[in-house]
């Protein structure tokens, strides 16, 4: 038996899961006729009293807020805002079941847990009764308020410990931060900089101009130099902006969204294109192996968002490559009766479209001492085996043996095969098997969908190897694969 990992790749809850309509992986059910995203969009803007309160708004107490709880009349608080779902149930794609859960109480972790990169703001914003009378606790601040050539130490109790230093030259600065273990995303610059720690995300925050990062994550320290407009020494670093200096959850913090500008747009297969976006000047963004990102657009006046997770512009890319590219480049199928991917087919080359910071829970971690890695993955879900590939085949030399199993409706829907089969042709490290469940009649490869058999005749496990498989795709084709 193969060791498949309880940490399925994505998480169960990670938004990053494909389904067939191209969003996200959580449980849905069958919609009525009429109740799409759209179809809501369309009623909340039709005048009608959605929350019974004919416009007003109240600060609600929590025992107010029990007493909503019910089918007809159901409250719920998001991030200290309250909001009367009752007329959304209908629209609801997890189901009455799933919102009801949220009903009378706080449904924020529930909302995380599910769909955290939804903006409700927007999407319930007819629906917004008042603010909860409570009030929501701060981040942990340093005690510091300017920023002087000294170092600076916070902590906090149920975090790790972070400090920051800088110097200068006559024409640099250089600011350091040391996080004190593995830093496991690298920095998001764009006038703030986001550290990534284990468990909370620190932040320091100054306005910084042309600047370059040096990074050394196994030992958990950043460094930015950063160029200075006109020779001289600096009396301090400037003013801090607000919340420098900070640790806060990654799960309690808003998602901080950069617009990013459409470069290109490349054809990969008949519905299948390659975004190139352009990050703003100044800004610095890796997205780590297995992370994805959100892109938001307003359409008809309400703002969608949608995970996507980047590849390389050329499969597969060197390492040394990767690390120096400062585009974003993203696969993504258009579904002509989708909300989101037909309005970014739409745009044209320098248009805008706001894409937020890296997400995700996925880890390397595991991999470490792993001998035969399996990537199964579905449609547009290959998209995050994409960089674990070059991962596994130039990053982690215990991995003898990457083999990936794509399954696709047809052979025009392959994404990057003819990469994938030349890769496989010249690495012996790497084999690659399509699965095809429409094929031709010229087809000769493997047919059908994923089950028992074609697993079991694919997938084994040589004597004293560690096996790890990662599964992406459909809900439906991930949840059976898992089984």
């Amino acid at each position: 038996m193969l060791n498949v990992p309880t940490q399925s790749f994505p998480a169960p809850s990670s938004q990053q899961r494909v389904s067939p309509s191209g969003q996200s992986g959580r449980n849905k059910v069958a919609l009525k006729p009429g109740h799409s995203l759209m179809d809501w969009i369309r009623f909340a803007k039709s005048g009608k009293d959605l929350t019974g309160l004919r416009g007003r708004l109240i600060e609600v107490t929590e025992e107010e807020l029990r007493k909503h709880n019910r089918r007809e009349d159901c409250w719920t608080c998001i991030r200290g805002m309250v909001y009367n779902v009752s007329a959304y149930m209908d629209y609801h794609p997890g189901g009455e079941e799933e919102l009801m859960k949220a009903a009378g109480v706080d449904g924020t972790e529930l909302f995380d847990q599910v769909h955290r990169w939804v903006n409700y703001e927007s999407m319930l914003k007819e629906c917004l009764v008042g603010r909860m009378s409570t009030k929501a606790a701060t981040a942990v601040r340093g005690t510091h308020s300017d920023l002087h050539p000294s170092q600076v130490t916070i902590s906090s109790s149920s975090c790790c410990c972070c400090r920051y230093d800088w110097f200068q030259t006559d024409g640099t600065v250089h600011l350091v931060v040391y996080t004190r273990r593995k830093v496991i995303a690298p920095p998001v610059m764009c006038c703030k900089m986001e550290l990534f720690t284990c468990p909370p995300l620190y932040t320091v925050f100054g306005k910084l101009l042309s600047s370059t990062v040096h990074t050394a994550f196994s030992v958990g320290k950043i460094q930015v130099s950063i160029r200075k407009g006109t020779h001289g020494k600096w009396a301090s670093l400037g003013q801090p902006l607000e919340s420098h200096n900070t640790f806060v959850r990654q799960k309690d913090r808003a998602l901080f969204y950069r617009d990013c500008v459409l470069v290109s747009k490349t054809e990969v297969n008949h519905n299948t294109y390659l975004f190139r976006l352009q990050l703003p000047a100044g800004t610095v963004m890796h997205v780590p192996v297995g992370k994805h990102v959100y892109l938001k657009a307003l359409i008809q006046d309400v703002e969608v968002v949608r995970p996507y997770t980047p590849v390389e512009q050329i499969f597969p890319a060197a390492s040394k490559n990767w690390s120096q590219e400062s585009d974003l480049y993203l696969m993504i199928k258009v579904y002509p009766g989708g909300v989101f991917t037909p309005h970014l087919s739409s745009l044209s080359v320098g248009d805008r479209v706001a894409v937020s910071s890296p997400e995700g829970t996925f880890s390397l971690r595991p991999l470490r001492d792993v001998t035969n890695l399996y990537l199964i993955a579905a449609g547009t879900g290959f998209t995050p085996m994409a960089r674990l590939i070059r991962a596994a085949l130039e990053d982690i030399e215990t991995i003898g043996n990457t083999k990936l199993l794509f399954f696709n409706r047809r052979e025009e829907d392959i994404l990057w095969r003819f990469e994938l089969d030349e890769l496989a042709a010249n690495n012996d490290r790497f084999q690659v098997e399509h699965v095809l469940s429409e094929p031709s009649e010229r087809w000769t490869g493997w047919k059908g969908q994923v089950n028992e058999p074609i697993l079991a005749e694919m997938l084994s496990k040589p004597d004293g190897s560690k096996s790890y498989v990662c599964v992406c795709g459909p809900a439906a084709f991930t949840e059976l694969t898992l089984g």
